[in-house]
């Protein structure tokens, strides 16, 4: 027997920090990842930080990494940012590898669910759900000092290449 695989694709946008995650949410179908959509994902995102880190929100004591995407650098979400003080970190171009989200969240979650079939959409929600929330805060905090690190690396190689292990 040879699995086919699925033409469906199942969009999911996570904010998470050392603690685990923040906010996440599922793009519905046939919706682009958009300025206007991303806005409203960004307030959203504030909600989710006053109520699960209070704190962090009370003293702006966190900080939003996102890749280079469109709808990220626009500069609607360069005001929003900048109006509710949220500091981001600044992807280097061509830099996937830079993100957590690409080099560890997102390809966590697609082993968890490879191999599997489901019935439709909210079967693949659900499942890439339970996946999200069983991930240890031990889990997140090792990533986010390999990210320190790596970020490391690439400040003291002047943006040359180089290894990771």
């Amino acid at each position: 027997m040879r699995l086919v695989p699925s033409k469906v694709t199942v969009m999911l946008i996570v904010f998470f920090d050392m603690e685990g995650i923040v906010h996440y949410e599922y793009v519905p179908q046939g919706q682009t990842v958009n300025q206007q959509f991303y806005l409203q994902v960004l307030r959203r995102l504030r909600l989710a930080v006053s109520r699960k880190r209070p704190q962090k929100r009370a003293e702006v004591s966190w900080t939003l990494h996102y890749d280079n995407a469109p709808a990220h650098t626009a500069h609607s979400i360069q005001v929003f940012l900048a109006i509710h003080g949220i500091p981001v970190v600044q992807q280097p171009p061509y830099s996937p590898d830079m993100a957590p989200c690409d080099f560890w969240l997102f390809p966590q979650i697609k082993t968890a669910l490879n191999g599997k079939r489901f019935e439709d959409i909210d079967a693949i929600k659900k499942n890439a759900t339970s996946t999200l929330n069983t991930i240890p805060k031990d889990s997140f905090q090792k990533r986010f000092q390999q990210w320190q690190n790596h970020w490391k690396q690439c400040v003291s190689s002047q943006g040359e290449y180089f290894e990771t292990y």
